[in-house]
């Protein structure tokens, strides 16, 4: 089983709201996750990003690997 951190898309049309999840590889954007470690919202300036670095570095320990984004939204928090 590969194990994905990843988005999963929340909120109304036009106003995308982001939970970081982590998810089998294999289950659909919007389906059945593992764990929320945060969120991510893109519409505020500037963007809101929340993360639990405790579960994130646990899981990426773990052998988890980040989508490109989340990667980034990692990066911009020191997380990695």
């Amino acid at each position: 089983m590969s194990v994905k951190i990843r988005l999963k898309r929340m909120g109304a049309k036009k106003k995308p709201f982001y939970r970081v999840i982590v998810a089998d590889s294999r289950s659909p954007r919007d389906g059945k996750f593992i764990e929320e470690i945060g969120y991510y919202n893109p519409i505020t300036n500037p963007a809101e990003v929340k993360l639990d670095e405790e579960k994130a570095k646990k899981w990426i320990a773990n052998g988890a690997q980040p989508t490109d984004t989340v990667k980034s939204l990692l990066k911009k928090s020191g997380i990695i």
